[in-house]
C-alpha cells in the first residue's frame, strides 16, 4: 500500500471539556467535565494524535497514548482507564470474554495493510516476493540467510511484533489461521518489538532485517520496502477489495455507542476534516472503502 508517514509520538492535548460536551451513558463515563482519554494502538495514533490538536480549538482536553497497542487500549477501554480505545484489529471473542460488562461498540475509520518490511537492499537483492510458507519459515527461524529466499547473502534477522498488537494478530492469522502460532524461535537473530516507530527503526538499522509493519510507516523511508505476498502487493486496490491477505480495517472503540464527548471525538475522525487525517498517515479512507460519499 502507500507508505506510512512516520507516527507521531503519543500527545498530551490539554484543554478545558466545555459542557457541550458532556454526556451520559457507558461511552462517556470518566470524560464528562475531566479528560477525554484515547489509549492503544500505535497504527491509529497519529489520526488520534491530529484529531485531538484539532479539536482543543472546541474545547476539549485530552490525552492520546499508543502504550500497549491495540490490546492495551481495549483493555484500557474494558478497565475504564480510557474512553476511547484505538484498535488496528477487530473485538474479539476472548476480548468480550474478558469484559462481559463492557459493550464494545467499534467505529471503523479506515483500513491500511501489514506488511512484511525489508531493507531496500534485500528488495533490490531479488526478495521481492513471498509466499505464506516462506514468510512462516522466516517468523519461525528456519530461514537462516535471505540467499535462501533469492535474495542477497546476508543474514535474516527478524523483528516480531509482541502478542496483543493489532499487526501481529494479522500476521498471526494469516500464517496461521485459527490454530495457535508456534513460541518464539530460540534464536540470537529473533527479537520482540513493540510500536510501529521501533519495528521501523530496527529494519533501518539491520542490514537483514525483517518487520511485519503497517505499509504507510515505510512512506518517506526510501531504504525499506514491503514485499509482494503471493504474488499481491498491498496497494490501495488490492485492500479496497482485499485480495491482498494482510489487509485490516482500523477502529475507534468505545463502551456502548458514542455520546458526549467521545461522540464529539469520533464524529470528528468520520466526519471530512478527520477523514482528511486518515489520508495524511497515509491509509485509506472511509470514501476509498466505498463506505462514504
Amino acid at each position: 500500500m502507500v507508505g506510512r508517514k512516520p507516527g507521531l509520538a503519543a500527545a498530551v492535548l490539554g484543554l478545558f471539556l466545555a459542557a457541550a460536551c458532556g454526556g451520559s451513558g457507558p461511552a462517556s463515563r470518566g470524560a464528562g467535565g475531566g479528560t477525554l482519554r484515547v489509549n492503544g494502538s500505535t497504527t491509529v495514533n497519529p489520526v488520534a494524535a491530529d484529531a485531538a490538536e484539532a479539536l482543543r480549538k472546541q474545547g476539549l482536553k485530552i490525552t492520546v497514548d499508543a502504550s500497549g497497542g491495540s490490546a492495551g487500549g481495549i483493555s484500557d477501554l474494558a478497565a475504564g482507564r480510557a474512553e476511547i480505545a484505538m484498535s488496528s484489529k477487530p473485538i474479539a471473542a476472548e476480548d468480550r470474554a474478558a469484559a462481559p460488562g463492557v459493550d464494545f461498540h467499534s467505529t471503523q475509520i479506515g483500513a491500511d495493510a501489514v506488511g512484511i518490511i525489508v531493507s531496500r537492499a534485500v528488495y533490490d537483492g531479488g526478495v521481492k516476493n513471498l509466499t505464506k510458507a516462506q514468510v512462516r519459515s522466516l517468523f519461525e527461524g528456519k530461514i537462516k540467510s535471505w540467499k535462501e529466499l533469492g535474495g542477497p547473502d546476508v543474514e535474516v534477522f527478524v523483528y516480531d511484533k509482541e502478542p496483543g498488537r493489532g499487526t501481529r494478530e494479522v500476521i498471526d492469522k494469516y500464517l496461521y489461521g485459527n490454530d495457535k502460532a508456534p513460541p518464539p524461535p530460540q534464536s540470537n537473530n529473533f527479537a520482540i518489538v513493540g510500536g510501529n516507530e521501533e519495528g521501523r527503526a530496527k529494519v533501518l538499522s539491520t542490514p537483514g532485517g525483517v518487520t511485519p509493519l503497517s505499509t504507510s510507516f515505510i512512506t518517506g523511508y526510501p531504504k525499506l520496502a514491503a514485499v509482494s505476498i503471493d504474488g499481491v502487493e498491498p496497494t490501495p486496490a488490492h485492500i479496497v477489495d482485499q485480495s491482498y491477505a494482510m489487509s485490516r480495517p482500523l477502529f475507534l472503540v468505545t463502551n456502548g455507542p458514542p455520546a458526549g464527548a467521545t461522540k464529539t471525538f469520533v464524529d470528528y475522525v468520520v466526519g471530512d476534516a478527520g477523514q482528511e487525517l486518515v489520508h495524511k498517515a497515509g491509509y485509506l479512507d472511509l470514501a476509498d472503502l466505498g463506505q462514504r460519499r
